[in-house]
Parts: C-alpha cells; structure tokens; sequence
C-alpha cells in the first residue's frame, strides 16, 4: 500500500468514514499531518492507518475512547508491560458481564410479556399493553415489574420531596462515538429515581439532567453513566 495517502484513500484503506478520522483527530487520537506549504491537501502514512483500524476493532470489543487511548499509551510505551493490557482487557470482560447478565433478565421479561399477549382482538385486551401502563393483577404486569433495574432504581418516579428545588447539572462525558451512544445514556439516567429529564448529546458529548437532589445524587448520576460503559470527564 501506498504512502501519502489523502484523506479520503486512508478512510478507504481503514473503512471508515473521512468524519470519523476527523473526529478521532479531534479526540487526539491520531495526530493530525500538516499541511504542506503548498496548500496542497494533507497526507496520512500507513501507520494511521494501523492506528485507525486498532481503534475501531477496541471499539467494537465494548472499549471507550478514554479507555482506547490509555491502550494506545501503553501500545506506544517501550516499558510498558502485557500484564497492564490484560488488566484492562479483564475489567472490560466484567463489566460485558454484567451488561449481558442485565440483557438477560430483561429478556426474560420480555419473553413472559410476549408469552402472555392473546396475539390477536381488541387492543383494549392487549397485556403487553397493559402491563407498559402499570396495570397490575397481570402476569404481564408482574413481568415488567421483575425486570431488571439499576441500583436505586423505582418503577415510578416519586415526587419531588418536599421542600427540595429541582436543580441541572451539566455531564462532560467521554466514550461517546454514536448517536446510539447518546440515547444509551440518555435512557439510563432517565431511569434513575428522582431525574425528571435528562438530554444527552453526542454532538457536544454532554449530558443535561434536571434532577431532584434529595432524591438522587449527582454521585449517583455519575455512576448511571459509568454503568452504561462511558465516562464522566467533568460536570457543573
């Protein structure tokens, strides 16, 4: 393969997108090459090619983009050691764990809610139906009610205790490279006792929550979005 690729031929060769190599650009995760003083476009070498295609194959092994850079750190490391990256490659297994063991109870769910549905007449007499709106008595209902939830987790949310002012904190979040991303977020703080809205955005790669602060902590906030595999850089 060539040398001196442009932007485009290098996104090929890797298969990604040129956005991607921009954003990854942005991340520091590749080191962007200078232009040359003709003006002319930029050219990308091998090695970022390389450097792309780990990035993407730690991506799609559940790794965020705080956790790949650390891999690049001790990938580029002479001193570092095998053991660091199996260390890394073990928590990551842990938490595949628990996020297939919650998969499987929500499927569960999900299979007694189905398995309960007559499949056919008035919507009036649908039990997944009944059982999305709360209804109880059902072996529907029962089922949703069973379904896994976080810690501090409640299948309604209560009011806001009295006294309390709702307050919004701002989450810088990192690991973020998808819209499916954001709304993986976005969906988990929602369910957390005590938030009454949460946005997250992947363009910004923040998270806005309006939450009751007797009711849940901004710790416990930061934990939400850590379970769900992302980072917390920063927050106001």
């Amino acid at each position: 393969m060539a040398t001196g690729m442009t932007i485009s031929r290098a996104a090929e060769q890797a298969g990604v997108g040129v956005e991607t190599i921009r954003f990854y650009e942005r991340r520091g995760l590749i080191k962007q090459p200078a232009r040359p003083r003709s003006g002319s476009y930029r050219f990308y070498d091998d090695g970022v090619v390389e450097r792309i295609r780990f990035i993407r194959q730690a991506q799609e092994l559940g790794f965020s983009l705080r956790e790949i850079a650390e891999l690049l750190s001790l990938r580029a490391d002479p001193g570092a050691d095998c053991g660091d990256v199996r260390t890394q490659a073990v928590i990551k297994r842990e938490e595949v764990d628990r996020k297939i063991a919650q998969l499987q109870h929500i499927r569960a769910a999900l299979s007694e809610l189905i398995a309960s549905c007559p499949g056919g007449g008035a919507l009036r007499a649908c039990t997944i139906i009944d059982a999305l709106n709360g209804r109880k008595g059902t072996t529907a209902a029962r089922s949703a009610s069973r379904a896994p939830r976080s810690p501090g987790d409640s299948p309604d949310q209560p009011p806001a205790a009295k006294g309390s002012k709702v307050r919004t904190a701002t989450f810088k979040i990192d690991g973020m490279y998808c819209d499916g991303c954001a709304r993986t977020i976005e969906a988990l703080v929602s369910s957390e006792t005590g938030v009454r809205k949460a946005t997250v955005s992947f363009k910004t790669q923040e998270a806005r929550v309006l939450f009751d602060p007797l009711v849940v902590s901004e710790d416990r906030l930061t934990a939400a979005i850590h379970q769900s595999g992302y980072s917390v850089i920063a927050r106001s």
